[in-house]
């Protein structure tokens, strides 16, 4: 579940996803009103791969926030208007199914190292590029979530005190410098300057400048947008370079929005970006690669969560 939209499916091991449901997040909603819109799009998704909720294991939900995974109570997810929320306490109620909780990147990841190019690694940081950077930890196969459960936030690691101001308060943090959101601001400032761009001409004027657009314009090769995203990709592999010198993780799996649209391009830069400035005394440095398993990685997410908080194998 994300800010503006819900992703459901019916999934198993066996057949994979055999039914999809996607939803608008009803803007503004109060808590009581998103339980009721998660149970309307679980049953939906039930009804729409002709099951019977005895077939249903669990019901295992990705969150954009802070959270308990063992009570599934959510500290706080601002996006969704949600803090101090029991969560899986009111959905099991309304549904009468187990219901399972967890950080939306840390879901992605984990269905990543179940089901994508994680599966071979046991020491692997998965990082998510969109709107936000997200991130993920696998130590000797399994996920790391920390004391209190908010490990792998490196979109806000400080990279420059004096940098942009990020969602969270603070100033200069990595997302705020390289993702999605960042390269737009940027080149919207570019803009504002009368710098020559066909961006405004693909996405239209006025309106959001999406992955999509920034795709297109790569390929036509504007010079202001391939210049702001070479620059992220040169921030990105910095940071990447400094995290790897701290925990010596064997691969580095590179997923989100941003990636998925234009990581043909991206992912080379970043691998540049790494390699210059990696310990240099590394002698076998991680790979880097991309995750092909798009929106898809959390859903998959949710049978390798089922089996390591309920025993259940779909």
């Amino acid at each position: 579940m994300g800010g503006t939209k819900i992703l459901a499916a019916a999934i198993n091991t066996k057949e994979g996803i055999i039914a999809r449901v996607k939803e608008p997040t009803p803007s503004g909603a109060k808590p009581i009103d998103l339980i009721k819109t998660l149970t309307a799009i679980v049953e939906e998704t039930i009804a729409e791969a002709n099951l019977k909720k005895e077939n249903i294991k669990a019901v295992c939900l990705g969150i954009p926030g802070w959270l308990n995974p063992y009570t599934g109570k959510v500290s706080a997810a601002p996006n969704l208007g949600l803090k101090n929320f029991s969560l899986k306490t009111r959905l099991e109620k309304n549904l009468g199914l187990a219901v399972l909780i967890e950080n939306d990147v840390n879901l992605g990841a984990l269905g990543i190292k179940g089901f994508g190019e994680g599966a071979n690694s046991k020491n692997i940081l998965v990082v998510f590029v969109g709107t936000g950077i997200g991130g993920a930890l696998f130590f000797d196969g399994k996920i790391y979530r920390g004391f209190n459960y908010t490990a792998g936030e490196i979109g806000h690691i400080v990279i420059d005190k004096n940098g942009p101001q990020c969602g969270c308060g603070n100033k200069g943090c990595f997302e705020a410098l390289a993702s999605r959101t960042a390269i737009v601001r940027n080149i919207q400032s570019d803009i504002k300057n009368k710098r020559k761009t066909i961006i405004t001409k693909i996405s239209g004027k006025n309106k959001p400048i999406k992955s999509k657009a920034l795709a297109a314009a790569i390929k036509a090769k504007d010079k202001i947008v391939v210049k702001r995203v070479s620059e992220a990709c040169e921030t990105i592999g910095v940071t990447l370079a400094g995290l790897t010198n701290l925990l010596n993780v064997e691969e580095i799996i590179l997923g989100g929005g941003l990636i998925e649209a234009i990581g043909n391009f991206m992912t080379p830069k970043i691998r540049s970006s790494f390699e210059e400035n990696i310990l240099k005394q590394n002698s076998k440095p991680p790979k880097i690669v991309q995750s092909k398993l798009g929106d898809d990685s959390a859903l998959y997410g949710g049978i390798v969560l089922a089996e390591e908080f309920l025993g259940v194998k779909v």
